[in-house]
């Protein structure tokens, strides 16, 4: 595949889009797998493999009470929670505002939280959400958000709450399908590991979140994520003119038994280690 730039004498020339690509991510001097230069940066990943999010404007977000705190550094899990919230048959994109716009006011006015407590929403229809303030710019620079979605592992843990309640009933196809590209994006992104990043809201705090039906697919969504990572490493192979794999992506530490419960409530959500609202 070829494109066309103008060369030094303002004349248009062809040159392989290949080649552009490795240019540009050499240019970057970026760092994502491995620690390589060469390698596209978190930004440019972002970019490969970020799905249709829609942002705090689109569905029209407050402004958080107070100033988001940003790490500059990457989470090392991804926490996968439910709403709780009814099973609803309204799967349009309007739906997923009034829902993600609901959220925010509770966590605002009833908790009396900065924002939106976690940093990403997908609706029963699939929709994907911005939740908490500064979080795709956050993603973008391989930073996080700190948000307040896992009682006293908010520092290190990004949130995705999906719609609607899953103690026995499955999540629709849309919204599991938009979570494994949610999480292959964030895994890539932050150079997380699926097998070890991606876990439920109860392998952390005494809850049943995010629902039994929905943990017991914990498993599939972690191989369905490196599944769609493989296809993402592929590509950005290419981007880099170097080989990345699924071996280049470093493990984190499991959570630990001890930490683990299982008593039926939507959660603890801030601990005294949370030094954010």
């Amino acid at each position: 595949m070829h494109e066309e730039r103008r060369d030094e004498s303002g004349r248009y020339v062809q040159v392989d889009r290949r080649t552009l690509l490795r240019g540009t991510a050499l240019v970057a001097g970026g760092v994502l797998l491995g620690g390589m230069t060469g390698i596209p940066t978190a930004d440019e990943a972002s970019a490969s493999a970020k799905p249709k999010v829609y942002t705090r404007a689109d569905w029209g977000a407050r402004n958080p009470k107070n100033k988001i705190e940003v790490l500059a550094k990457a989470p090392t899990h991804i926490v996968v929670h439910h709403t709780a919230t009814a099973n609803v048959s309204d799967t349009s994109t309007s739906h997923a505002a009034a829902l993600s716009r609901a959220i925010q006011r509770h966590h605002m006015d009833n908790h009396g939280w900065s924002d939106t407590g976690q940093q990403i929403t997908i609706s029963r229809g699939g929709h994907v959400m911005e939740g908490r303030d500064q979080t795709l710019r956050a993603i973008g620079a391989g930073h996080h958000v700190v948000g307040a979605h896992t009682a006293n592992h908010n520092s290190h843990a990004i949130g995705i709450e999906n719609e609607g309640t899953y103690a026995s009933a499955a999540p629709p196809a849309a919204l599991l399908a938009s979570l494994v590209d949610t999480c292959s994006w964030l895994c890539l992104v932050y150079r997380l590991n699926p097998d070890k990043a991606i876990v439920g809201h109860r392998d952390y705090n005494t809850t049943g979140c995010p629902g039994d039906k929905l943990y017991s697919l914990l498993p599939t969504l972690r191989s369905d994520v490196k599944a769609k990572l493989r296809e993402q490493l592929s590509h950005l192979s290419e981007i880099a003119g170097t080989e990345l794999t699924l071996e280049d992506l470093p493990t984190y530490p499991a959570v630990p038994e001890a930490e683990r419960a299982a008593a039926f409530y939507h959660g603890p959500t801030l601990g005294e280690r949370d030094t954010s609202r």
